[in-house]
């Protein structure tokens, strides 16, 4: 079963970078879900972590 949540923060992790495209995905399959799984919690929580360490940046719209 595919697990798109952590999906997205797999990609956010190879890229370093948190786009709106992977943070629009992520809050999507949240509110489509209704609930996290543990794994997909796990998964947010170690994106988190790594933004707080400053190994991944927080990318914006260009506007």
């Amino acid at each position: 079963m595919a697990r798109p949540i952590r999906q997205l923060v797999e990609k956010a992790l190879y890229i370093k970078q948190l786009t709106p495209e992977i943070e629009n995905g992520i809050n999507y399959e949240l509110t489509r879900l209704g609930y996290i799984s543990d794994i997909d919690y796990e998964a947010l929580e170690l994106l988190m972590s790594e933004m707080d360490a400053g190994r991944i940046k927080l990318v914006f719209n260009r506007g």
